[in-house]
């Protein structure tokens, strides 16, 4: 009977408990709602609530994890448009110079291409507004629309005395994730991935088809700010036995989840290099932590941002939405891969990034947990992020302070859709390919005096300094950028990789000499202790 009445007393005492808490959580919902009435029915002035309700939610989601976030509708179709892989519109690649938006290049096959729309083309008028002054944020609102629909726009081409009108009839266009594939030298392929979204790995199969057989790889995951799920999941398996653990999450409220490979890879044997750098984040981290923790290729560069939590997302029935953290991802080790943060310090979080950037060694595994590959056994560290194999250092002192200057501000991407609007006609006659781009385009002195004159009169004082060695890196970055102008994003690559890029080096010297400088690293350093 004591018993009894002891474990009575102890789910009186549960469910007290809990009902205390909902009614908690049920005082602090009234409240919200009390004070949106009073606001609404008594306050002195006419107020416009949605703003503020807006307001009140990301000041909410302030105050939790750095990656939990509120989309407004304008927002959410952004972010729906990146991750589905395409969106509805005319096919140009644009920029805004001096209130002006101008074509960059347009999308082949697209609605502008075929209607006559060139590079260089400035766009004044899109249907009936005036789009001189237009921000870069103003001309997707007025370009993009149904599928099917029209849009007239009115541009100024140069040698022309009066605009030109087309009416285009907007289209399906597709946003690459892939955005360059080639071989790098015999036998070695290299694909660069900017994000992780709906085709992401319909366009790396078709890209690797391209390839041919290789013996080796470069997988570029730098920059490469995450995605989808299933996208990382579905990467990680290409490389993969059939049953290879490739995440795990585990959250409060949520229960946990396993992903592994369903099937063997496609490329499970061939050597692979995998970079990544401090802008790797999300699912790139699941990609490089999977390939690590297998022993299944050598990761270079510099530690990963360490963005290792869980999303769902949730509509609020106006289009807007909300992205709620409900669990953390763990690599097939069992490391964490988001870094230490302090709820509601979002602010010091990101700092943090910076300030480990710019540190000349990586601190991230001072410390921090120990963990083993599993194959080989080597050590791996957890403490946030994905460590390289081989870290790269970055290397902005390469290039003169002045020039980095120039580009913070925007001065270089200016100058470059300056020098292209009078320049282009000229360029593709001399270099009808890439190949005769690379062997016979130089930048020389009079482009780096004008690139210096437009500094000045943009209040950007040189130093007085010549164009010594010290600038060879800035002639073979504006060559890049022409290139990327003339010939697409992976021209860019290619003529970047060619002179400088320490990474791309390192992982071309792994792979010509696997057997001896990159196997080796697959190994654990104390496997003779």
């Amino acid at each position: 009977m004591f018993r009894i009445l002891l474990v009575s007393i102890s789910l009186s005492c549960v469910l007290v408990g809990r009902s205390a808490a909902q009614n908690t959580s049920l005082m602090q919902q009234q409240k919200l709602h009390r004070v949106y009435r009073a606001l609404e029915r008594m306050y002195v002035d006419e107020v416009e609530m949605n703003p503020l309700v807006e307001a009140a939610i990301r000041s909410m989601l302030e105050e939790l994890d750095p990656h939990s976030v509120y989309l407004d509708a304008d927002e959410m179709k952004e972010a729906q448009a990146s991750f589905a892989g395409e969106f509805s519109g005319i096919g140009v690649e644009f920029n805004v110079l001096k209130d002006t938006v101008i074509v960059v290049n347009t999308v082949a096959g697209g609605p502008a291409e075929r209607a006559g729309v060139l590079p260089n083309d400035r766009i004044v008028r899109i249907d009936t507004t005036n789009a001189v002054g237009f921000s870069r944020s103003d001309v997707p609102k007025h370009l993009r629309g149904a599928t099917g629909s029209k849009v007239a726009i009115d541009v100024v081409r140069r040698g022309r005395s009066e605009p030109l009108r087309f009416v285009l009839v907007r289209d399906r266009i597709p946003l690459n994730t892939v955005d360059a594939a080639y071989e790098a030298a015999e036998g070695i392929g290299y694909v660069k991935v900017n994000r992780f979204g709906r085709t992401t790995m319909d366009e790396f199969r078709d890209a690797m088809r391209r390839l041919g057989p290789v013996e080796g790889l470069i997988l570029d995951l730098r920059g490469n700010g995450g995605g989808l799920l299933e996208q990382a999941v579905e990467m990680a398996e290409y490389f993969l036995p059939s049953g290879a653990r490739i995440v795990s999450t585990e959250g409060r409220a949520v229960p946990p989840a396993l992903f592994s490979a369903g099937r063997d890879g496609e490329f499970m044997r061939g050597n692979l290099v995998v970079l990544i750098d401090e802008n790797s984040a999300s699912a790139s981290e699941i990609v490089a932590g999977a390939v690590q923790d297998w022993d299944r290729g050598v990761i270079v560069g510099r530690t990963s941002f360490g963005k290792g939590l869980v999303q769902r997302q949730m509509g609020l029935g106006d289009g807007s939405a909300v992205r709620i953290t409900i669990a953390r991802y763990h690599t097939p080790s069992g490391r964490v891969i988001q870094r230490p943060y302090e709820k509601g310090g979002k602010e010091a979080y990101y700092e943090a990034h910076r300030a480990r950037y710019a540190a000349a060694a990586d601190s991230v595994g001072k410390d921090a947990p120990l963990y083993r590959t599993l194959r080989s056994g080597r050590k791996v560290y957890g403490g946030g992020g994905i460590r390289p194999d081989v870290r790269i250092e970055a290397d902005t002192a390469r290039y003169p302070e002045y020039f980095l200057e120039l580009y913070r501000r925007g001065i270089v991407n200016e100058f470059v859709l300056s020098y292209m609007d009078a320049e282009r006609g000229r360029l593709e006659r001399a270099y009808p390919g890439f190949a005769e781009f690379e062997r016979g385009f130089e930048v020389a002195d009079d482009v780096l005096e004008r690139l210096v004159a437009l500094g000045r009169e943009r209040g950007a004082a040189s130093d007085g300094a010549g164009f010594d060695a010290s600038w060879l890196p800035v002639r073979r970055h504006l060559k890049a950028l022409v290139a990327q102008r003339l010939f697409g994003t992976e021209a860019f690559y290619r003529a970047m990789h060619r002179t400088d890029d320490p990474a791309f080096a390192r992982a071309m010297a792994l792979l010509g000499d696997w057997e001896r400088e990159g196997a080796p690293l697959l190994r654990p350093a104390d496997a003779d202790e």
